[in-house]
């Protein structure tokens, strides 16, 4: 049976993404350079320019080229397409930044929260960052993600509380407290998530479509990325190794987070690893042995890694946080791993804020997928 053509509708709509997608990747471009990036003839993308200018989606820039030939206008992205809230919530506080179709940073904001804080405190912290990133003269933004330092139900977006957490704010509804300053969807994730996002876009897995990043700092986290994705799990719970038994200081099983504390590297009164604490005893300035400690997280940390190997498969492995990324534990670990019957390479995360940057990146995607749509919205 011979297939269906397309619709003359459709392939307008085809254009037209291919136009709003050139210039939400370049600031200003002329037509011809429009379709010379897409390989859509000129012809085709003039119809598609005028149809988004007259849409109020394209503004010409009062732009010339210069040299020979023919003149040829520039045309943008029109001012006002709205901004995509990110924001992400941490034991040091709640920080957003409102960003544009282009990936610019429009505005900052931050509201300061303690440990253990509370779902009121963060809710308020969430909704005063929010609030100043949403002045009325430029409108809510269209859109919202939220990166949050504890687990985050899938179904439902809500934070969750598990056992010895060591940054507790309840049963906080990022979604819920984001909906008066929101114009449209709120997406919510673990920062281990984002952050091994962001390494695969631009980090220590670039391009890579299967592997495990592991997050060693004040908290421990795990995410498992298979065939370019992010697996969250039945409940969005994947990756959280806390409890996951690994070998101690003595050789006695144990949990991975009372492995810190066995070696008094805990915050007082927390379950935090005291992450000052872990630095120093691996230079030897804490007053215990270095080799000690470091042989001691080496094993613990490769037993999680012996596990994540056995059941995923990775490519590679890459570690992140603020103690995980020092060359002397990275070079432990990867003795631990590499000498395993499934050696697996070990490498170092790269990307500054990875949270952040995982995050960002995907309100900029959501912001211009909504403004794609908005050229045809019966479809």
């Amino acid at each position: 049976m011979t297939p269906a053509k397309p619709s003359l509708e459709m392939l307008r709509a085809l254009t037209d993404e291919n136009v709003l997608r050139a210039l939400m990747a370049h600031p200003r471009l002329t037509r011809a350079e429009i379709a010379a990036l897409t390989g859509i003839s000129k012809p085709t993308i003039s119809d598609g320019v005028q149809r988004l200018a007259g849409t109020g989606l394209l503004v010409d820039t009062g732009e010339r080229t210069t040299g020979r030939g023919r003149a040829g206008s520039y045309y943008a992205l029109a001012p006002g397409l709205g901004t995509a809230l990110v924001a992400s919530i941490t034991p040091y506080g709640v920080t957003g930044e409102t960003v544009d179709a282009l990936g610019a940073t429009v505005d900052r904001a931050r509201a300061d929260l303690g440990r253990n804080a509370g779902e009121r405190r963060a809710a308020r912290a969430l909704a005063e960052v929010a609030e100043k990133l949403a002045p009325s003269e430029r409108g809510a933004p269209r859109t919202a993600v939220v990166s949050a330092a504890d687990p985050v139900d899938r179904a439902s977006g809500r934070l969750l509380r598990l056992p010895d957490a060591p940054f507790l704010v309840g049963d906080l509804d990022p979604a819920a407290v984001l909906a008066p300053h929101v114009n449209g969807p709120v997406l919510v994730d673990n920062d281990i998530n984002w952050a091994a996002r962001a390494e695969r876009q631009t980090g220590g897995a670039t391009g890579v479509d299967d592997f495990v990043y592991v997050h060693l700092g004040e908290g421990l986290g795990c995410a498992v990325v298979t065939d370019g994705a992010v697996r969250r799990g039945h409940r969005g719970l994947a990756g959280e190794i806390a409890h996951v038994c690994v070998p101690g200081p003595d050789g006695t099983a144990m949990p991975l987070t009372e492995v810190f504390a066995a070696l008094g590297l805990r915050r007082d009164d927390s379950t935090a690893i005291d992450a000052d604490a872990v630095r120093a005893a691996l230079t030897g300035d804490g007053g215990t042995d270095p080799a000690r400690v470091r042989d001691a997280l080496a094993r613990a940390v490769g037993g999680v890694l012996s596990a994540a190997v056995a059941l995923t498969d990775p490519d590679v492995v890459v570690l992140g946080g603020e103690w995980g990324r020092l060359p002397v534990m990275i070079d432990a670990i990867r003795h631990q791993v590499t000498g395993g019957p499934r050696p697996v390479p070990v490498t170092a995360a790269t990307v500054t804020a990875p949270e952040l940057t995982g995050a960002r990146a995907r309100a900029v995607e959501e912001l211009r997928d909504l403004i794609v749509r908005s050229a045809h919205p019966a479809e």
